[in-house]
């Protein structure tokens, strides 16, 4: 499969969005432009010239469990490697044990390269990514020892252990147990589910970050703890020792992704070292799930990004009919033109939104005043679970509309373009589902400061929608101003809903609506900085922005409807 990483698009945008601001502060004095141009093309190369050819192989040629041992794809341990050598794992971590640390920013755009050239491979350093960020929140000085040299280096891989067959979605209905050890670690007991890269032969060793219950637990997700299970015991020296009692249950068979092993894992008293305090072990275990709710909505962005490509050249070198053009390509068509603008109009808005997570995260960080901080660190708490349903939704319809602008051959595997569709449709799914992101912005992101966050959000539109107006735009300015006022409108009506589910039963559309203004302010931006991005921008917001004020009226009309029947009637 090709690919060309976007960097000239990543560039203009993080100008746009403010990322210079971080090169002026103490905490990121090294991000400069120059510096983020020469990890971009680093990058790149790496994603184009030795991921992408991975992507068919581990489509065709699946991780496979051989005598309890997961044999990974051909070609998937060298590309690994070359992450790893590439120092692309530690990008953000903390230099006392290796890392780089560099924004968060900069490791949102190198990830959109890695999983545009090859999604299925990339889930593995992403995974790592978001371990290592958990343990220094919250691991021990000498666990962080222990663990975090070695998973920055890449020489180890890291994993979340969250879900059970009896609980998904419902974490506290977990049974794993931990029982303590006379030194002071636990025996974890249990079977683990979904584990993506659970077991694999790409780097010496594996760490598990492992939700468990200790003896005197109480009931629910207040009585869960979190334990760092090694594949492997570390000897003194810190080298990968003998055997934890963890074993590879099976690997599922997916629907896509055939290159990322998904292990069922089974715990049979395996050493493991709490991470945290008692009982406090989903707090821990969010600061990574926080982080990879960002990352998998950059997997649905890199998609898309992927998939448009592939659709551009083809509708560029397909023959067929006459057309107003007179070139006789399929892009010349008007209904294949729409497709294709709906493609990169979408695309740019997830992008928008995920790198607008990103740096939020950053200035979060690095702001000088409390204050500060605190609006920054907000702004990025509502953006998350937009980024992440909006990124991955958008890469589902961008990859869906791929297929059909190639037709017939589209459905055939050969062109590549199935593949895309089959791997990104999980990415709804995994790391809480997109109705989950939706219930999480309803619900807990506007009740933590009634609204005030959004509302910003929202402001910002209004703003930009003004700047149209001023400067000629009134037709776009008016579509722009339209969409924010209907977002203001389904935020009052949130605020005020008496009971929660009334808000749940929007919540998706509700996301939706915000993800679309976002989208259209941030391409309007765009167009006002660059005339040349003008005609992306009025697509935008003439054809794709409309369906906002379809979603605020569907979002505010309560839970009533959707028990109108009961659920057995809908099967009938």
């Amino acid at each position: 499969m090709s690919y060309t990483a976007p960097i000239a698009e990543m560039g203009f945008l993080a100008d746009l969005l403010g990322q210079p601001r971080l090169a002026a502060t103490a905490r990121f004095a090294e991000a400069t432009a120059e510096t983020r141009q020469a990890i971009l093309g680093e990058a790149g190369r790496l994603a184009g010239e030795l991921l992408a050819p991975l992507n068919a192989a581990g489509d065709r040629h699946p991780a496979r469990l051989e005598n309890g041992v997961v044999r990974c794809p051909p070609g998937y341990a060298e590309g690994y490697r070359a992450i790893a050598e590439g120092g692309w794992i530690g990008l953000v971590a903390g230099p006392e044990h290796g890392g780089m640390a560099l924004p968060q920013s900069f490791a949102v755009m190198v990830n959109e390269m890695l999983a545009g050239a090859c999604l299925s491979l990339s889930l593995c350093p992403l995974m790592s990514q978001g371990q290592i960020e958990a343990l220094e929140a919250h691991a021990s000085d000498e666990l962080k020892a222990r663990f975090l040299p070695p998973l920055i280096e890449g020489r180890w891989t890291g994993t979340m252990n969250l879900s059970e067959p009896q609980a998904g979605s419902d974490v506290g209905a977990l049974t794993t147990r931990a029982e303590p050890n006379p030194d002071g670690s636990h025996a974890i007991t249990g079977q683990k589910v979904w584990i993506s890269w659970g077991d694999h032969d790409v780097a010496e060793n594996i760490v598990h970050l492992v939700l468990a219950r200790l003896p005197d637990a109480p009931a629910g997700t207040k009585g869960i703890s979190l334990f760092a299970v090694p594949k492997f015991l570390p000897t003194p020296e810190g080298a990968p020792g003998r055997r934890n009692a963890v074993q590879t249950v099976s690997l599922e068979e997916k629907l896509g992704l055939h290159g990322s092993p998904t292990c069922v894992l089974a715990y049979e008293g395996a050493t493991g070292w709490m991470v945290g305090g008692p009982n406090r072990g989903l707090a821990a275990m969010f600061t990574m799930m926080n982080n990879a709710r960002l990352g998998v909505g950059v997997e649905g962005l890199a998609v898309a990004e992927a998939a448009t490509q592939r659709a551009v050249a083809y509708a560029l070198e397909r023959r067929q009919g006459t057309t107003p053009d007179g070139s006789a390509a399929i892009a010349g068509h008007a209904d294949v033109r729409r497709m294709l603008f709906t493609m990169r109009g979408l695309t740019a808005a997830a992008r928008a939104i995920c790198y607008d997570c990103a740096l939020s995260i950053d200035l979060a960080k690095a702001a000088e005043t409390e204050a500060e901080r605190a609006a920054h660190a907000a702004r990025a708490a509502a953006l998350t679970p937009i980024a992440k349903a909006f990124g991955t939704d958008t890469g589902i319809e961008v990859a869906g509309l791929g297929i059909q602008v190639h037709g017939g051959v589209g459905y055939v595997e050969e062109t590549g373009a199935a593949q895309l569709l089959r791997d990104v449709r999980v990415t709804a799914i995994y790391e809480g589902t997109n109705g989950i992101q939706a219930m999480d912005l309803v619900g807990r992101k506007l009740s933590l400061d009634g609204g005030a966050a959004v509302g910003a959000l929202i402001g910002e539109a209004e703003a930009t929608a003004a700047a149209l107006a001023a400067a000629g735009e009134a037709a776009l300015g008016a579509a722009l101003a339209d969409a924010a006022a209907a977002a203001r409108e389904a935020t009052a009506w949130m605020l005020a809903a008496g009971a929660i589910n009334d808000r749940f039963a929007g919540a998706t559309p509700y996301l939706k609506m915000m993800a679309l203004l976002l989208g259209g302010h941030h391409l309007a931006r765009a167009a006002l900085a660059e005339p040349g991005r003008r005609p992306l921008a009025a697509f935008f917001l003439m054809q794709l922005l409309p369906r906002a004020r379809a979603e605020a009226a569907a979002a505010v009309q309560g839970a009533g409807p959707l028990y109108a029947l009961p659920a057995e009637a809908l099967g009938a």
